[in-house]
């Protein structure tokens, strides 16, 4: 390796491990759960009004009922993707996890005390991953348009600007991360973010990303 301070991963987000036992840098730029994010608070999609547990009090404290929830990982670390599930595949969900030994648990799964995020779920008309470095939007990609799953490089100009209104409103974020925003019958919100060395490309400008990133090395 011709120089350890000037190197980049890309792949699975436990590679954070590896860069920071071999001394790489930046190496993978982790980042905070944007649920805590105060100024983005007030734009989200899920996370003011939402309920937080850890896998272990689900049973206990999710109502058995037939109302549907939106639940995510609080945490970037992609123990599951976010979804909409019922009360009950919620809790079933939970029992099983909750019938492991923790010594069983494999590494990237749930866990008891792994803290999740119940919200109430949206009608998304549109979603775009943004790609941020330096708290100016470098690319992105359109990824969803209604309920077809679609990868187009193109994004709405308000989109973009509600984007990069963002970016700037936290700019001690992170110093590359990824933003996911969406189109809703109430107007643009912020869906999470991502982290950048973990995130799938889509339509991306990834020779503009890739001259972005190689700047900052």
């Amino acid at each position: 390796m011709r120089d350890p301070q000037s190197v980049m991963m890309f792949g699975s987000y436990t590679l954070w491990r590896y860069a920071e036992a071999k001394g790489l840098h930046p190496g993978v730029f982790r980042i905070a759960p944007f649920v805590h994010e105060k100024p983005w608070q007030t734009f989200m999609l899920n996370g003011p009004d939402a309920t937080f547990l850890p896998v272990g009090e689900i049973e206990a404290r999710l109502p058995d009922d037939d109302r549907c929830w939106f639940i995510r990982p609080v945490s970037d670390s992609k123990e599951l993707a976010g979804n909409v599930r019922t009360a009950a595949e919620i809790r079933e969900s939970a029992r099983k996890v909750m019938s492991l030994d923790p010594d069983d648990i494999p590494n990237g799964s749930l866990r008891p005390d792994t803290m999740m995020m119940l919200t109430q779920p949206a009608r998304i008309l549109k979603e775009w991953r943004i790609w941020i470095v330096n708290g100016n939007v470098v690319t992105y990609s359109l990824y969803k348009d209604g309920r077809q799953v679609t990868y187009r490089h193109e994004i709405d100009a308000d989109a973009f600007e509600f984007a990069q209104t963002l970016a700037r409103l936290n700019e001690g974020y992170s110093p590359a991360y990824v933003m996911d925003i969406c189109r809703t019958e109430e107007g643009l919100r912020l869906l999470e973010t991502n982290c950048i060395n973990a995130a799938g490309f889509y339509a991306a400008d990834l020779q503009k990303l890739a001259a972005t990133m190689d700047e900052m090395a």
